[in-house]
């Protein structure tokens, strides 16, 4: 809910005047927070809430994330204003960024410019702070080779926890271990890569300039074919995406091959989430 406590928490952090009124409207947040768009003034902006005890930092870390793509890339990403706390709520303060119609070419420059960011590289697999993906905490572990770090700071993590939690038998978690005996042989080697991280169909949109934007990041260095195959697991990225990324930073030939591999990260999540 989108309190007086909390508008005056927002305009104090912008540093506007407290008299100021603000018109809300709800819009869609996902599963984790609550979203609105708020009118100060003339000026419109994107706000997410949620609990601060229950998420820690969470949007101090999104924050991070979305700068390091701006940074690094040349998609059009939200601009962070203000990150606080109102009582016993965090709150993200965005530019709001209008939707457009998708222009001729929208699917191709998408694809090459996740190809030109993938381009960007660190010393190691990870990050050095750990996020979020979806409300699970995300180890970022920085890892000097990708076998190790996709399983012990991916796969392992995950599937132990939804062992635990009774999700999955004892049976799956042989079968993640025999996985694990071949991963340095499963993947080709590649540079580290900076990686949107949760790249689904609803972690883009098309912005008012007739190009993608993406946004609601889970930001890591790691091999570049898990995006793709993020990307690929439920549909809406059309194959003239895939092709000019692969025009621009050719693929493996077989990389299709390893997407269920890849896959299995977002699919744990997705278990241990829903």
């Amino acid at each position: 809910m989108f309190s007086p406590e909390l508008g005056q928490a927002v305009l104090s952090a912008l540093g506007r005047d407290s008299s100021l009124p603000i018109q809300s409207s709800r819009v869609s947040g996902g599963d984790i927070n609550e979203a609105f768009c708020l009118r100060i003034g003339a000026e419109d902006y994107f706000l997410k809430i949620n609990i601060a005890e229950r998420f820690p930092k969470m949007f101090e870390k999104e924050a991070q994330g979305l700068a390091l793509l701006a940074e690094c890339s040349e998609f059009s990403i939200p601009k962070v204003l203000t990150v606080g706390e109102s009582g016993n709520r965090q709150f993200l303060l965005m530019e709001y960024l209008g939707s457009g119609s998708r222009n001729s070419a929208f699917w191709e420059v998408f694809g090459r410019r996740l190809a030109d960011m993938h381009k960007s590289s660190w010393e190691s697999f990870g990050l050095e702070h750990d996020n979020y993906i979806g409300s699970l905490e995300q180890d970022n572990t920085p890892t000097p080779t990708w076998s190790s770090f996709f399983r012990d700071s991916r796969l392992k993590p995950l599937s132990s926890q939804a062992h635990r939690n009774g999700l999955l038998t004892s049976d799956d978690i042989h079968l993640f271990d025999r996985i694990y005996e071949r991963l340095d042989t499963l993947f080709p080697k590649d540079a580290p890569a900076l990686l949107h991280g949760d790249l689904w169909s609803g972690n883009f949109m098309c912005g008012s300039d007739g190009e993608a934007t993406i946004y609601d990041p889970a930001v890591y260095y790691g091999h570049r074919e898990m995006d793709l195959a993020m990307s690929m697991l439920f549909g809406g990225f059309d194959q003239r995406f895939y092709a000019a990324y692969d025009e621009a930073f050719p693929l493996e030939p077989e990389w299709q091959d390893r997407v269920d591999l890849c896959n299995l990260y977002p699919l744990l999540v997705h278990v241990l989430l829903f």
